[in-house]
């Protein structure tokens, strides 16, 4: 592309059409846009719906398990092999499946205990960015962070903002903390050795988008990241599904939560050994985890050493609207997460009108409010204080109430992905508007 093509791709959206900004045409790529299993998948699909309702054209270009996405989004779907894919995660493929040299890759990588995805995605989208000049105003990167996508808008066909939700070196870390034995160690080593990429990839971004204050000091300290490159975005709930519905009944001694059982940095476990407790003066109190049931580990572990079989339900795979009545249906909705770069969940059981019990940890004080006034806050990892808070909530429905009305004014207030996606086309400009200066 010449030096002409590049500034009348970066300019010509940002001029303006009878007294109006151009709507831009959005590639938003996600290596991962499960819905239904982490943050990653939700943010894509809000944040797509909410900016073609601003009347911008947007196309998601995934890769397994593909994104879900609403009316008036493009999918274009970049497979990968696939290769954590139930309920046979960590196959080999056939000889008929390899394509070329990156799928080689991506199962080199595995076979050798790596996590290949982010890098081979980024390959296979700059492969399919180069093929497509012309077709996009901006690029939008959901934290894949991998080389393939370094090179500028000469390389890309477009410039490029990236979301870093949080770095997943904080993962790392935590895992590292609660892994058993040093063979355990090296294993968590191996598996996130692409993070060494993600650091080298982030420091050389141009325009990096977070989602609160605390994640944007981590991209900083953890990523070495110039804090003038980083641009907070809250997300949020979509206030018009997560919202309160006096015809769901209250179910008593309700506790739900969203959380995946192998994953220590979300802090089941200590949510696990509180409910423990609680049971001893609430016998009633009984916990719903929206996520993954694991067969074994700590949190399997102490569900039977406690004896809560019958007091934890674990749910997958449910829809946007059951899960709202989930929500809305249960007296307390708890996160007890070690560390959170913003909490959805946090976000949408407040716009249920829910009352929230929530660690400090991480961002979700940015999200949850003051103790007292819109949750009820905790350390993280501490057992015996989430269980008196959700004691505490259990008996007192007046304090049930005040706190749920003030947690949904707050997110109305700010976190909304109506909000969010303003944010982001404003990030969209800035970023269109540098490259035109810069060539």
């Amino acid at each position: 592309m010449t030096a002409e093509a590049i500034q009348d791709a970066a300019s010509g959206p940002s001029q303006s059409v009878g007294g109006a900004e151009r709507p831009l045409r959005i590639a938003l790529l996600t290596y991962k846009g499960n819905p239904f299993c982490g943050g990653q998948g939700v943010y894509v699909r809000h944040l797509s719906r909410e900016l073609v309702r601003l009347g911008h054209h947007v196309e998601v270009i995934g890769a397994q398990p593909y994104p879900v996405v609403d009316a008036g989004v493009t999918l274009t779907e970049l497979p990968s092999l696939d290769l954590y894919r139930q309920p046979d995660p960590f196959r080999t493929p056939g000889l008929g499946e390899y394509r070329d040299w990156i799928d080689a890759l991506e199962v080199g990588t595995m076979w050798t205990g790596g996590f290949p995805e982010p890098l081979t995605f980024s390959l296979r989208a700059r492969r399919h960015l180069a093929a497509r000049r012309g077709d996009f105003d901006i690029i939008h990167d959901n934290q894949t962070l991998g080389y393939g996508l370094l090179g500028g808008p000469q390389t890309l066909g477009a410039p490029l903002v990236t979301t870093i939700h949080h770095p997943i070196t904080v993962d790392r870390q935590l895992e590292l903390e609660a892994a058993e034995g040093w063979k355990q160690r090296i294993s968590v080593r191996r598996w996130y050795g692409f993070t060494r990429m993600q650091k080298r990839v982030a420091r050389r971004l141009p325009s990096v988008l977070t989602v609160s204050g605390s994640s944007r000091q981590e991209i900083i300290d953890d990523l070495g990241v110039r804090q003038d490159r980083i641009h907070i975005v809250h997300i949020g709930a979509d206030a018009r599904l997560f919202s309160p519905d006096p015809a769901i009944p209250e179910i008593p001694g309700r506790i739900v939560t969203t959380s995946s059982a192998d994953v220590p940095l979300k802090g089941l476990i200590h949510l696990v050994e509180a409910l423990a407790k609680l049971r001893t003066e609430n016998p009633d109190a009984h916990l719903v985890v929206v996520g993954k049931r694991a067969d074994d580990g700590p949190v399997a572990a102490a569900i039977e050493r406690y004896g809560l079989s019958d007091a934890v339900e674990f749910i997958k795979g449910v829809s946007d609207h059951a899960l709202a009545d989930l929500v809305r249906g249960a007296q307390i909705a708890c996160v007890p997460s070690l560390y959170e770069g913003f909490s959805l969940p946090a976000a949408e059981a407040m716009a249920t009108g829910t009352p929230l019990v929530a660690t400090t940890g991480g961002a979700i004080p940015e999200v949850a409010g003051p103790d007292g006034e819109t949750c009820l806050a905790v350390p993280p990892g501490d057992a015996g204080a989430l269980a008196a808070a959700l004691g505490r909530l259990l008996g007192d429905a007046g304090l049930r109430k005040r706190l749920g009305t003030a947690g949904r004014d707050r997110v109305l207030r700010r976190f909304t992905w109506e909000q969010a996606a303003i944010g982001t086309v404003e990030r969209y400009r800035e970023a269109i508007t540098l490259t035109r200066q810069r060539v």
